[in-house]
């Protein structure tokens, strides 16, 4: 047993159909037709373009517009993997093991770090989400009606119902692994999902990172012209502070530990995303409102048109291809021993992913109808 294959790192690999023994210490390249199952080389495309995509728009935004909050965004993203990412990977590096113990293994993708815990997409995925979401929210109008606070949670809203069709997903499919057997993190659960991570790393974090940014990027005061090293050490520091909001956030569940009192913990988290979902949907419905008494004051890019709608359509093609193996499992477990998401709750993330979509055309629509006609 090698310092990067514990007992649970090990069990985890060969469900997942690999070993993690002998894996390179920095990068691991594969043949993308080889992967576990064909989803796995959509999910890359889907989500590396995403993030290259994101990061193209983010530096037009700046460059052109004079706006680095979509800039230090993409960044902070980065810095935020690259701060809560190794831990999670190898806990007993960080002397962790005893408080979070091991909680999950990504499948082997086309590119692999870090001892073939990381794959790219994952790197791929903060900055590719965090763009998604605040440009969607960005677009509605919430930041520059509402402030930063506002737009922050409608962003936080947003990146659940974007996440979550992603999350209920991953394990049946195998791009992923939780580790059951780590009951402290992983429970309770919603379907094969732990909803610490439904909470905390799929809404805290982005919004928590996003009001930072916004915040040390000019607020609602407009943009600032900020350097390439100013921009820089504003991602670091909102980057590297977001842990610090995802640990406040887990207090309230965190005081009831213990496997007598995980009625007690599912109820704060249920109230917890409740609270999350009611402030995104009432954000949501005041945009829509907005958008039929007056344009949008920020106009909508290609990116907030096109990638946020790709991003829902393909993950609804692969639900579709993973439909038959989910209403065939027996106990939560498909035929090929995979544990499957909530589909009922997906159902409603996808709903309002989709209504976010709407009411950003809508916006910018009703803005360019507004905008006088140029000669």
């Amino acid at each position: 047993m090698d310092h990067t294959c514990g007992a649970a790192a090990e069990r985890l690999a060969e469900g997942l159909g690999y070993s993690c023994h002998g894996t390179e210490p920095v990068v691991d390249l594969r043949d993308p037709f080889g992967l576990e199952n064909g989803t796995m080389p959509v999910l890359e495309l889907l989500v590396i373009g995403g993030a290259v995509f994101a990061l193209v728009h983010a530096w037009r935004r700046w460059r052109r517009d004079g706006d680095p909050a979509n800039i230090a965004l993409w960044f902070a993203s980065v810095v935020y993997l690259a701060v809560i990412e190794p831990p999670l990977y190898f806990p007993e590096w960080f002397g962790l093991e005893q408080h979070v113990g091991f909680i999950f293994s990504h499948n082997v993708f086309t590119v692999q770090f870090m001892f073939d815990r990381l794959p790219l997409y994952i790197v791929a995925f903060y900055p590719a989400l965090s763009q998604l979401a605040y440009e969607l929210v960005r677009v509605l109008g919430v930041f520059a009606r509402r402030g930063p606070l506002a737009g922050a949670v409608a962003v936080a809203f947003a990146c659940q119902v974007f996440y979550e069709i992603f999350d209920h997903l991953g394990p049946q499919l195998k791009w992923w692994a939780w580790n059951t057997g780590n009951e402290t993190i992983n429970q309770p659960t919603l379907a094969s999902v732990p909803m610490n991570s439904m909470l905390l790393f799929a809404s805290v974090s982005f919004g928590a990172m996003t009001y930072l940014v916004v915040r040390l990027t000019g607020g609602t005061d407009g943009p600032r012209t900020l350097t390439g090293p100013r921009i820089g050490w504003r991602a670091a520091v909102a980057g590297a502070a977001t842990p610090l909001a995802m640990i406040i956030a887990s207090a309230p569940s965190g005081a009831f530990r213990g496997e007598d009192l995980l009625g007690v913990q599912r109820a704060v988290l249920g109230a917890e995303l409740a609270v999350v979902w009611a402030a995104g949907l009432w954000l949501l419905a005041d945009a829509w409102r907005a958008a039929r008494a007056e344009p949008s004051p920020v106009a909508s890019p290609g990116f907030a048109r096109i990638y946020p709608a790709l991003y829902l359509g393909v993950h609804v093609v692969l639900w579709l291809v993973a439909l038959p193996a989910y209403f065939a499992a027996a106990d939560g477990v498909t035929e090929q021993g995979t544990p499957i998401g909530s589909l009922w709750y997906v159902v409603p993330c996808a709903a309002a992913a989709a209504a976010l979509i709407a009411a950003a055309v809508r916006a910018s629509g009703a803005r360019r109808t507004a905008e006088p006609v140029r000669s």
